[in-house]
């Protein structure tokens, strides 16, 4: 059984430094390839959540949904990173005309390691490989006496237990910094 952790994101902020730990913890393992399906409807901070990533990766610009595109390379300083968004892709079959294959072989010796973070990964089919993780976002109403507030909650689900371990000081950290995990 996979071990699942639900992390309460009360705002922009929070997911960032969700996306910040994430980035950390995966660093410190050192696998040289890690898929993340991002799931979750329309507005719930997976691209928020992406740019939490890439920030902490060492990337400076703005962040944007690949949702034309289909993919967004980073090249950056410690390793590859590639954002895919199938949101508006048509047919699975279509990832294998864009080489979707390529994005997900294990980097050569002395290559960059990757990491492929997927929106809409459900669109994709057969044609996407296991994840590492999947990270749903959804939509929470937090109660405070007489006022609610929307916020988010990050149900991340770990599929490679070499990157089980990483996840219990990741969960730590966010605790120390406000943010509550269960």
């Amino acid at each position: 059984m996979n071990q699942t952790y639900c992390i309460e994101l009360p705002g922009e902020s929070a997911t960032l430094t969700l996306g910040k730990a994430l980035s950390e913890m995966i660093e410190k393992q050192g696998k040289p390839l890690v898929v993340i399906f991002l799931l979750g409807d329309l507005g719930m901070g997976k691209t928020t959540l992406s740019r939490g990533i890439l920030n902490a990766s060492g990337y400076r610009g703005n962040v944007k949904s690949p949702t034309y595109t289909l993919v967004e390379p980073y090249e950056l300083e410690k390793r590859n990173l590639f954002h895919f968004d199938l949101y508006r892709l048509g047919e699975p079959e279509e990832l294998e005309f864009m080489g979707i294959r390529d994005y997900f072989e294990q980097p050569a010796m002395g290559e960059k390691p990757s990491i492929c973070l997927l929106e809409w990964p459900e669109k994709g089919g057969d044609y996407l490989p296991d994840p590492d993780f999947m990270v749903e976002l959804k939509l929470k109403t937090n109660t405070n006496g007489s006022q609610n507030s929307i916020g988010r909650t990050a149900e991340i689900e770990v599929l490679n237990k070499e990157l089980e371990t990483g996840m219990s000081a990741l969960i730590s950290r966010l605790t120390q910094k406000g943010i509550t995990c269960k």
